[in-house]
């Protein structure tokens, strides 16, 4: 079944009646969140867990009320009627249902008894406030006698978890209040008790208002036994009862009368929520965006906003799909992550104190550096000030307070209690954003260590360069018997949790890579023995790895405690992982020979139609000695499921090895936007990557879960872009060095690099993977070297155009 179709930069969902609910963030973590696409809006401030806004419950079914809704009653000679323009909770058989899924904004149409609605929900940058711009025209040839819309919103305790485990303590402390008066600006105040003064909600409009409700059990009525989808206190034409209540659970709804409204009459109505430290204060910002032509401005500026963003990188190549996905919808998504990291989404909760991840963010910083470094470089400050003095880092931190934890380390004493790999990812991020950025004045700046003396005061702090030396350091040290590099609780598969003395191949791949970076960074820096240093200790994983890790066909993924293999053939289950081969590859440790042997291996075990597995067989039992990953059934999840943010390292592999159809044919079997024509299988959004779908051992082969915040969105961008185009940015200049499948003329790709534009051009005459054979810079030849061309850096902040030529 067909539910929608790309147009421009939007996702058009014509059916809403989708598999799962699809939705889109609008805001930041600053102040916002998601909206369905049937209207529902969970909100926050700061926090999801700790300043939760709007009551929006995921686990209820698709057609009930979730956190926020309006409602349009009238009657046309007659007949009378009462709908949701969002189509959820009455469930109308519409004549016209449309939600764009724009950038950073979402807009709803519907047409049903003769009434247009055009409703378009975003936040205004930089501000605390989410507003539903409504526009209401009558389409029919006779009046409307009546009319009216009545905005809801149900609100949620700002202590999310609590709204779900107290059910006496939390609606004793729930307070609503109205400030103005029906008929005029009407300001309707929300908070907790304890938070009056500090943080209230408020809901008004540019429009006046005849009468409110505050109290779910008055507005649903008959002591809660109307339903959502018929209100009793919507029928009849009743006003509200304008009641405050001090207790209970509360909601907000305004009565707007904004009929009669004549044929092709049309009439605007802003709604806002907000959060403020009171609402007294935020009265100028709520007059200002009673105004319409307030609203459009901040909406253009918004616009611009992700015109700048995008416009750094655009690319044309005979893929359409491809273009697509690499121009708006990958880059948007990275934007996403970098906000939100893993912390709430339809699937990711928000509940609790999981917070921002230090391995998750320093992956997402790597996609975004070009668009948007700013915020790039604030989120790595962050970062690195949850690093311990060690060299190792904290799991998990909250973004506002800055309080860190050991994450699920903490919950099983026979483990170790700290992750493997956290630490290693941020010399990763750093070098990436230094790389694109040329801010290496930032590699200077002191940055304190996690570590606080009774006072909270920092014990130590240090260059960022110094950091950087310091996670290395950490891993050099830490190894075991076979000089392979400690486990820790967990790598980056944090479902597979050792006892004490693991060892882990992925670290020791994500090791030399490290290594090879910051190698790479002191030779820019004129730190030669440095450099020597750090390629050396490269050289020696890569030897440790070769000397017992191989395992005749494949690399081994782990050593347990007890010193027997992990993702080897003598295994009954998890005989090969993904990542062992395609990091192995990425970090310089795989031989030609076993690279290639490697990259086979995962193409004849592990490769399905819809995705590359991350595992194969799964496991059969839970087995308590491996953890996590033996919770899922085989086939799901990090048992044998298709786990994307393995994939894009399978390409980035193919692609050094030079294998551009492979690298090409893993890309297309994961671009969702391909999804569109699988979507009753696929299910989830196909305007975003997901987290993970079911595999082939799994009976619902192909399902989608969790997707929009997933690492592996800035890892598909980098694989695109940097890899199978081709073009990336070192500290020496811009390396061109595409991979692409033969059957390609080339392709065309517009790039800002510190500040100058570059007009590339490449062409594949002899319909080659990969090799470079010529390349100009505005008509110059320039150096070519190992298949690959070289671009300086431009010191003068001209325009550039690059011709580059394929050949054998």
């Amino acid at each position: 079944m067909s539910y929608g179709h790309f147009e421009g930069r939007e996702y058009v969902i014509t059916n809403p009646r989708t598999p799962v609910k699809w939705i889109n963030y609008v805001g930041t973590i600053d102040f916002g969140g998601f909206v369905d696409h049937t209207g529902g809006l969970l909100v926050c401030k700061g926090d999801p867990a700790l300043n939760r806004i709007t009551k929006y419950i995921t686990q209820l079914p698709s057609s009930e009320f979730k956190g926020s809704t309006i409602y349009l009653r009238g009657r046309r000679g007659d007949r009378s009627f009462l709908y949701s323009p969002y189509y959820v909770p009455t469930l109308h058989e519409y004549d016209r249902y449309e939600c764009r899924i724009g950038l950073g904004y979402s807009r709803f149409l519907m047409e049903y008894v003769g009434i247009r609605t055009e409703i378009t929900v975003f936040v205004p940058e930089g501000e605390s406030v989410v507003l539903q711009d409504v526009r209401i025209r009558n389409t029919g040839s006779d009046t409307v006698e009546v009319l009216d819309l009545i905005p809801v919103v149900e609100y949620s305790h700002f202590d999310a978890l609590k709204q779900l485990t107290n059910a006496d303590w939390v609606p004793q402390t729930m307070t609503s209040k109205a400030i103005g008066r029906p008929g005029g600006l009407l300001v309707l105040r929300q908070c907790a008790f304890m938070q009056t003064g500090r943080a209230e909600n408020f809901l008004t409009s540019n429009s006046p208002v005849s009468s409110f409700e505050a109290d779910r059990r008055r507005f649903l009525g008959e002591n809660e036994y109307g339903t959502w989808k018929m209100p009793f206190s919507l029928v009849d034409g009743r006003e509200f009862s304008n009641y405050e209540p001090l207790r209970g659970d509360n909601v907000g709804a305004l009565m707007h009368h904004v009929g009669p409204l004549a044929p092709g009459e049309e009439r605007r109505v802003i709604v806002q929520l907000g959060q403020v430290e009171s609402v007294e204060k935020a009265m100028p910002l709520i007059e200002r965006f009673r105004e319409p032509e307030e609203v459009d401005a901040a909406f253009a500026r918004m616009q611009a906003f992700w015109e700048e963003y995008l416009n750094v990188c655009q690319v044309e190549t005979p893929d359409p799909e491809f273009d697509l996905l690499v121009n708006t919808h990958n880059p948007r998504q990275c934007y996403v992550t970098l906000n939100w990291s893993r912390y709430l989404s339809y699937y990711q909760l928000g509940y609790g104190a999981r917070g921002i991840g230090v391995r998750d963010s320093s992956q997402d910083v790597m996609a975004v550096v070009a668009g948007a470094p700013g915020r790039a470089k604030k989120l790595l400050r962050k970062l690195l000030s949850v690093q311990k003095r060690n060299g190792s880092s904290m799991h998990q931190f909250n973004p506002k307070t800055m309080e860190a934890t050991m994450g699920d380390a903490r919950e099983m004493e026979d483990r170790p209690q700290y992750y493997g790999d956290d630490h290693l990812w941020l010399v990763f991020a750093v070098c990436h954003y230094i790389a694109e950025t040329g801010d290496y004045a930032f590699l200077e700046e002191e940055i304190p260590f996690y570590e606080k003396d009774k006072e909270g005061r920092p014990l130590e702090s240090a260059r960022v360069l110094e950091h950087l030396e310091r996670a290395l350091a950490f891993t050099w040290n830490d190894t075991g018997v076979h000089g392979i590099p400690h486990l820790g609780f967990a790598d980056w598969n944090d479902t597979v949790n050792l006892k004490i003395g693991a060892e882990s191949f992925f670290i020791a791949h994500q090791f030399s890579k490290a290594a090879r970076d910051l190698a790479d960074l002191m030779d820019h820096l004129g730190k030669k023995e440095k450099a020597e240093t750090y390629r050396s200790y490269a050289e020696e994983m890569k030897r440790r790895v070769n000397e017992v890790g191989w395992d005749g066909e494949w690399y081994l993924r782990y050593f347990d405690w007890d010193g027997s293999p992990i993702g080897s053939r003598g295994n009954v289950h998890g005989k090969i992982y993904t990542n062992a081969q395609s990091w192995a590859v990425i970090s310089g440790n795989a031989t030609p020979e076993r690279a290639r042997k490697a990259l086979d291996a995962v193409y004849t075990h592990l490769n399905t139609r819809y995705g590359i597995k991350l595992s194969t067989p799964g496991y059969d039992h839970y087995d308590p000695n491996l953890g996590g990953v033996t919770t899922y059934p085989p086939g799901a999840k990090e048992n044998g499921g298709i786990f994307l943010h393995a994939n894009p390292w399978v390409i980035i592999a193919e692609c050094m090895m030079g294998n551009g159809e492979r690298a090409y044919q893993y890309h297309r079997q994961v671009n969702p936007i391909k999804k569109n024509e699988i979507i009753d299988i696929y299910e989830v959004e196909p305007y975003v990557f997901c987290q993970n779908i079911l595999g082939d051992e799994h009976p619902q082969f192909g399902l989608g879960r969790n997707s929009w915040l997933t690492g592996t969105a800035s890892w598909m961008y980098q694989a695109a872009t940097q890899y199978i185009l081709g073009v990336r940015v070192t500290h020496s200049g811009i390396v061109i060095d595409p991979c692409l499948p033969s059957e390609w003329e080339g392709f065309r790709m517009r790039r800002k690099v510190r500040g100058t534009w570059y007009e590339i051009t490449v062409r594949n005459p002899e319909h080659v993977s990969r090799g470079v054979q010529s390349c100009t810079l505005d008509g110059e030849a320039v150096e070519v070297s190992g298949g690959a061309a070289r671009i300086p850096f431009d010191t003068e902040g001209k325009d550039h155009v690059v011709e580059v030529i394929l050949g054998a």
